[in-house]
Protein backbone atom coordinates (compact mmCIF):
# COMPACT_ATOMS: atom_id res chain seq x y z
CA UNK A 1 0.00 0.00 0.00
CA UNK A 2 3.19 1.97 0.15
CA UNK A 3 2.16 3.38 -3.51
CA UNK A 4 -0.55 5.68 -1.97
CA UNK A 5 2.06 8.26 -1.76
CA UNK A 6 3.30 8.00 -5.47
CA UNK A 7 -0.93 8.63 -6.34
CA UNK A 8 -0.73 12.35 -7.36
CA UNK A 9 -3.86 12.77 -5.73
CA UNK A 10 -2.91 11.60 -2.58
CA UNK A 11 0.46 12.98 -2.54
CA UNK A 12 0.18 16.07 0.08
CA UNK A 13 -1.95 13.90 2.52
CA UNK A 14 -0.23 13.66 5.89
CA UNK A 15 0.70 10.21 6.85
CA UNK A 16 -2.45 9.94 9.36
CA UNK A 17 -4.91 11.00 6.68
CA UNK A 18 -3.22 8.90 4.41
CA UNK A 19 -3.18 6.07 6.73
CA UNK A 20 -6.74 6.32 7.46
CA UNK A 21 -7.16 6.52 3.70
CA UNK A 22 -5.81 2.85 3.18
CA UNK A 23 -7.63 1.55 6.20
CA UNK A 24 -10.80 2.10 3.99
CA UNK A 25 -9.59 0.88 0.94
CA UNK A 26 -10.71 -2.64 -0.03
CA UNK A 27 -8.05 -4.61 -2.02
CA UNK A 28 -8.53 -6.58 -5.18
CA UNK A 29 -6.35 -9.02 -6.65
CA UNK A 30 -7.56 -8.97 -11.14
CA UNK A 31 -6.06 -11.30 -13.58
CA UNK A 32 -6.08 -9.88 -17.16
CA UNK A 33 -9.42 -9.02 -19.10
CA UNK A 34 -10.77 -8.40 -15.55
CA UNK A 35 -13.20 -5.79 -15.69
CA UNK A 36 -12.81 -2.76 -13.18
CA UNK A 37 -16.10 -1.35 -13.78
CA UNK A 38 -18.56 -0.80 -16.69
CA UNK A 39 -19.29 2.46 -18.59
CA UNK A 40 -22.38 3.63 -17.24
CA UNK A 41 -21.97 2.25 -13.61
CA UNK A 42 -22.33 4.32 -10.89
CA UNK A 43 -19.65 5.76 -9.45
CA UNK A 44 -19.40 4.78 -5.40
CA UNK A 45 -15.73 4.70 -5.20
CA UNK A 46 -12.54 5.96 -6.49
CA UNK A 47 -10.00 3.32 -7.77
CA UNK A 48 -6.42 3.25 -7.15
CA UNK A 49 -4.53 1.06 -9.79
CA UNK A 50 -1.32 -0.38 -7.91
CA UNK A 51 -0.18 -2.82 -9.95
CA UNK A 52 -0.33 -3.58 -13.79
CA UNK A 53 -1.87 -1.86 -16.35
CA UNK A 54 -5.91 -0.79 -17.30
CA UNK A 55 -7.30 0.67 -20.46
CA UNK A 56 -10.41 2.62 -20.65
CA UNK A 57 -12.59 2.19 -23.60
CA UNK A 58 -16.28 3.45 -24.68
CA UNK A 59 -18.58 0.67 -27.17
CA UNK A 60 -19.77 1.78 -30.08
CA UNK A 61 -23.50 0.98 -31.15
CA UNK A 62 -21.78 -1.55 -33.48
CA UNK A 63 -19.80 -3.38 -30.34
CA UNK A 64 -16.70 -2.24 -31.30
CA UNK A 65 -14.33 -1.31 -28.58
CA UNK A 66 -12.66 2.51 -28.74
CA UNK A 67 -10.07 3.15 -26.72
CA UNK A 68 -9.52 6.20 -24.78
CA UNK A 69 -7.31 6.08 -22.59
CA UNK A 70 -4.38 3.47 -20.97
CA UNK A 71 -2.98 3.79 -17.42
CA UNK A 72 0.10 2.18 -15.91
CA UNK A 73 0.25 1.52 -12.03
CA UNK A 74 0.55 3.49 -9.63
CA UNK A 75 -2.57 5.83 -10.61
CA UNK A 76 -6.31 7.05 -9.66
CA UNK A 77 -9.18 5.84 -11.86
CA UNK A 78 -12.45 7.40 -12.43
CA UNK A 79 -11.89 10.35 -10.25
CA UNK A 80 -13.77 12.65 -12.00
CA UNK A 81 -16.76 10.77 -12.14
CA UNK A 82 -16.63 10.11 -8.48
CA UNK A 83 -16.73 13.54 -7.67
CA UNK A 84 -19.16 14.81 -9.97
CA UNK A 85 -21.06 11.48 -8.48
CA UNK A 86 -21.71 10.82 -12.52
CA UNK A 87 -22.15 7.16 -14.01
CA UNK A 88 -18.53 5.96 -15.53
CA UNK A 89 -18.44 7.16 -18.56
CA UNK A 90 -15.85 4.06 -20.02
CA UNK A 91 -15.13 0.37 -19.17
CA UNK A 92 -12.08 -0.08 -17.43
CA UNK A 93 -10.41 -3.29 -18.13
CA UNK A 94 -6.88 -4.76 -17.27
CA UNK A 95 -4.10 -5.35 -19.89
CA UNK A 96 -2.23 -7.73 -17.45
CA UNK A 97 -2.97 -9.04 -14.00
CA UNK A 98 -3.19 -6.82 -11.51
CA UNK A 99 -4.35 -5.07 -8.24
CA UNK A 100 -6.58 -2.35 -7.24
CA UNK A 101 -7.97 -0.47 -4.32
CA UNK A 102 -11.08 0.88 -4.03
CA UNK A 103 -11.65 3.82 -1.68
CA UNK A 104 -15.20 4.58 -1.11
CA UNK A 105 -16.28 7.79 -2.34
CA UNK A 106 -18.39 8.83 0.81
CA UNK A 107 -15.49 8.54 2.97
CA UNK A 108 -13.69 11.47 0.59
CA UNK A 109 -16.60 13.18 0.73
CA UNK A 110 -17.01 13.08 4.59
CA UNK A 111 -13.20 14.04 5.62
CA UNK A 112 -13.33 16.81 3.32
CA UNK A 113 -14.87 18.29 6.23
CA UNK A 114 -12.18 17.87 8.53
CA UNK A 115 -9.94 21.36 7.72
CA UNK A 116 -6.79 19.26 7.27
CA UNK A 117 -7.82 16.78 5.28
CA UNK A 118 -9.43 18.97 2.95
CA UNK A 119 -6.64 21.35 2.65
CA UNK A 120 -4.33 19.02 1.72
CA UNK A 121 -6.37 17.39 -0.88
CA UNK A 122 -6.58 20.93 -2.35
CA UNK A 123 -2.89 21.31 -2.60
CA UNK A 124 -2.53 17.06 -3.85
CA UNK A 125 -5.39 18.84 -6.43
CA UNK A 126 -3.46 21.85 -7.36
CA UNK A 127 -0.27 20.25 -8.05
CA UNK A 128 -2.31 17.46 -10.15
CA UNK A 129 -3.65 20.42 -12.06
CA UNK A 130 -0.03 22.03 -12.91
CA UNK A 131 0.90 18.65 -14.18
CA UNK A 132 -1.78 18.34 -16.48
CA UNK A 133 -1.48 21.92 -17.26
CA UNK A 134 2.27 21.05 -18.23
CA UNK A 135 0.92 18.27 -19.90
CA UNK A 136 -1.50 20.59 -22.11
CA UNK A 137 0.97 23.07 -23.01
CA UNK A 138 3.25 20.09 -24.80
CA UNK A 139 0.13 18.68 -26.53
CA UNK A 140 -0.82 22.10 -28.20
CA UNK A 141 3.21 22.93 -29.04
CA UNK A 142 3.68 19.72 -30.19
CA UNK A 143 2.86 18.57 -34.28
CA UNK A 144 2.20 14.59 -34.86
CA UNK A 145 5.52 14.48 -36.07
CA UNK A 146 7.06 15.39 -33.26
CA UNK A 147 4.98 13.51 -31.19
CA UNK A 148 6.01 10.66 -32.80
CA UNK A 149 9.70 11.39 -32.99
CA UNK A 150 9.55 12.01 -29.39
CA UNK A 151 8.23 8.56 -28.16
CA UNK A 152 10.56 6.59 -30.91
CA UNK A 153 13.62 8.57 -28.96
CA UNK A 154 12.36 8.05 -25.15
CA UNK A 155 10.59 4.80 -25.71
CA UNK A 156 11.07 2.59 -29.26
CA UNK A 157 10.12 -0.62 -27.09
CA UNK A 158 6.71 0.49 -27.18
CA UNK A 159 6.18 -0.61 -30.80
CA UNK A 160 6.74 -4.34 -30.10
CA UNK A 161 4.66 -4.34 -27.13
CA UNK A 162 1.50 -2.31 -28.09
CA UNK A 163 -0.35 -2.26 -31.60
CA UNK A 164 -0.61 0.74 -32.94
CA UNK A 165 -3.90 1.78 -32.06
CA UNK A 166 -2.83 1.96 -28.30
CA UNK A 167 0.07 3.72 -29.09
CA UNK A 168 -2.06 6.35 -31.52
CA UNK A 169 -4.23 6.71 -28.52
CA UNK A 170 -1.55 7.45 -25.98
CA UNK A 171 -0.41 9.94 -28.84
CA UNK A 172 -3.20 11.56 -29.34
CA UNK A 173 -3.32 10.98 -33.02
CA UNK A 174 -5.29 8.56 -35.01
CA UNK A 175 -3.73 5.21 -36.17
CA UNK A 176 -3.89 6.17 -39.56
CA UNK A 177 -1.94 9.44 -38.83
CA UNK A 178 0.66 7.26 -36.93
CA UNK A 179 1.09 4.44 -39.98
CA UNK A 180 1.37 8.13 -42.39
CA UNK A 181 4.32 9.56 -40.22
CA UNK A 182 5.85 6.12 -39.62
CA UNK A 183 6.12 5.56 -42.96
CA UNK A 184 7.55 9.17 -43.70
CA UNK A 185 10.07 8.73 -41.48
CA UNK A 186 11.03 4.85 -43.10
CA UNK A 187 11.09 6.68 -46.12
CA UNK A 188 13.10 9.21 -45.02
CA UNK A 189 16.01 6.78 -43.38
CA UNK A 190 14.97 7.84 -40.28
CA UNK A 191 13.65 4.45 -38.76
CA UNK A 192 14.01 1.01 -40.21
CA UNK A 193 11.06 -1.55 -39.64
CA UNK A 194 12.25 -4.80 -38.28
CA UNK A 195 10.62 -8.53 -37.18
CA UNK A 196 7.72 -8.67 -35.03
CA UNK A 197 6.75 -5.19 -34.78
CA UNK A 198 10.30 -3.78 -33.90
CA UNK A 199 11.76 -0.80 -34.94
CA UNK A 200 15.82 0.36 -35.31
CA UNK A 201 16.13 3.87 -35.30
CA UNK A 202 19.12 4.85 -37.67
CA UNK A 203 19.04 8.33 -37.50
CA UNK A 204 18.76 9.98 -34.17
CA UNK A 205 19.86 13.44 -34.94
CA UNK A 206 17.00 13.88 -37.31
CA UNK A 207 14.72 12.20 -35.36
CA UNK A 208 15.67 15.22 -32.67
CA UNK A 209 14.99 18.00 -35.53
CA UNK A 210 11.62 16.44 -36.17
CA UNK A 211 11.10 17.30 -32.03
CA UNK A 212 13.16 20.56 -32.55
CA UNK A 213 11.81 22.25 -35.66
CA UNK A 214 8.30 20.50 -35.03
CA UNK A 215 7.06 21.85 -38.20
CA UNK A 216 4.16 19.57 -40.06
CA UNK A 217 4.88 19.59 -43.76
CA UNK A 218 2.52 17.89 -46.35
CA UNK A 219 5.58 16.99 -49.24
CA UNK A 220 6.94 13.52 -49.48
CA UNK A 221 10.40 14.28 -48.83
CA UNK A 222 10.21 16.95 -46.37
CA UNK A 223 11.44 14.48 -43.59
CA UNK A 224 14.44 14.44 -45.60
CA UNK A 225 15.23 18.14 -44.59
CA UNK A 226 16.04 17.17 -40.86
CA UNK A 227 18.68 14.42 -41.84
CA UNK A 228 22.11 15.41 -40.84
CA UNK A 229 23.36 12.41 -38.58
CA UNK A 230 25.81 9.89 -39.34
CA UNK A 231 24.10 7.02 -40.99
CA UNK A 232 25.86 4.80 -38.80
CA UNK A 233 24.82 6.02 -36.24
CA UNK A 234 21.96 3.16 -34.98
CA UNK A 235 20.41 1.64 -32.75
CA UNK A 236 18.85 -1.92 -32.44
CA UNK A 237 16.36 -3.26 -30.36
CA UNK A 238 17.70 -6.74 -29.00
Amino acid sequence: MHRFREIQLFSKLSEDNLARLRDKAILKNLTKESIVFYEEDESNHIFVLLEGTVKLYKTSPKGTQIQINRFDAPAVIGEYACFEQVPFPATCEFLTDGKIAKVPTSFVFDSLHEESFALEMIKSLTSKVMILSSLVHKETIYSSEAKVAKILMENVEIFYKLKHNEIASILNITPETLSRILKKFRNSSLIEGLKEGRIRILDFEGLDRVIETNKVHDCTNCIAHFKGADPHHTKTLS
